[in-house]
């Protein structure tokens, strides 16, 4: 057997391997209608990495397709599969955001979060492990981590989605601090602005590492028993953009992590139309 003189991780590259790539219009040629015109999220896997999703509630409209539920314990880690709720209601308000926006993508709850909002980091990395192992299309990060000891383990885990794939939306802290995984480049990282009457209306940054921002300030969102509050924060701004790629994947299901990036910014209210 002759070995193959390619060097290592060029065997893609031989002309049998080479795989047909499909065109995307150029930037100022994308349009609303080009990118998600006609799509309801229909067969794209949404995971919302949260407190739970309570499917009941009106604004989820009774449809969750999964469920896992990470806890530590004395034994380590666990991982629950039964239907659960949502022990807070922040999940519910991400869940039905998405929901409003693709009222036919697959949502997944993965509950890493308790009843004060708090969990640990073993857990939200096991939880955020799960999605891109179990083929996640997008995974929903309303939440993050500012301990450092964690940030390798999150940042092998976005690039492993990012080859996988799998998009990670992520908000950005609500304090002027940093927070994993929203700094890295290979997430879709959110923070709020305070236009929240129209849910597809988004800004691209220039200046990252906070790329987007999108209605998360006084806007109105589903929450625990059934109810609705009027919030703030980071947290509401990312569904927004989780809602939008979901619905672009949509129609576009074989856009990589940076042709989305790419198609987003074309699409940003900032961007200048002819």
């Amino acid at each position: 057997m002759v070995a193959d003189p390619r060097p290592a991780w060029s065997q893609q590259f031989a002309p049998e391997m080479l795989l047909t790539l499909t065109p995307v219009p150029p930037l100022d040629r994308i349009t609303p209608e080009w990118a998600w015109g006609g799509s309801d999220g229909e067969g794209v896997k949404v995971a919302v990495i949260d407190s739970g999703i309570d499917a009941d509630h009106p604004a989820v409209g009774g449809r969750v397709s999964g469920h896992v539920a990470v806890t530590d314990g004395p034994l380590g880690l666990l991982h629950d599969f039964e239907p659960h709720g949502d022990s807070y209601g922040h999940g519910t308000a991400c869940a039905g955001i998405i929901r409003s926006i693709t009222p036919a993508c697959e949502l997944y709850s993965v509950k890493v979060l308790g009843s004060r909002l708090t969990g640990r980091g073993t857990t939200f990395t096991a939880g955020l492990r799960w999605a891109i192992e179990n083929g996640m299309h997008v995974c929903n990060i309303s939440m993050g981590t500012t301990k450092k000891n964690f940030f390798a383990v999150l940042h092998d885990l976005a690039d492993k989605a990012y080859f996988g794939n799998t998009m990670l939306v992520t908000a950005a802290n609500n304090m002027p601090n940093p927070s994993f995984p929203s700094l890295y480049s290979s997430v879709i990282s959110v923070a709020s602005h305070d236009e929240a009457n129209d849910p597809y209306l988004f800004y691209y940054n220039p200046k990252p590492p906070v790329e987007f921002g999108a209605p998360g300030i006084d806007v109105r969102v589903a929450w625990a028993d059934g109810g609705s509050i009027t919030a703030t924060g980071n947290s509401f701004a990312a569904p927004h953009m989780t809602g939008i790629v979901a619905k672009i994947l949509g129609k576009h299901s074989d856009l990589t992590l940076f042709q989305m990036k790419t198609v987003l910014r074309a699409l940003s209210a900032n961007m200048p139309r002819e």
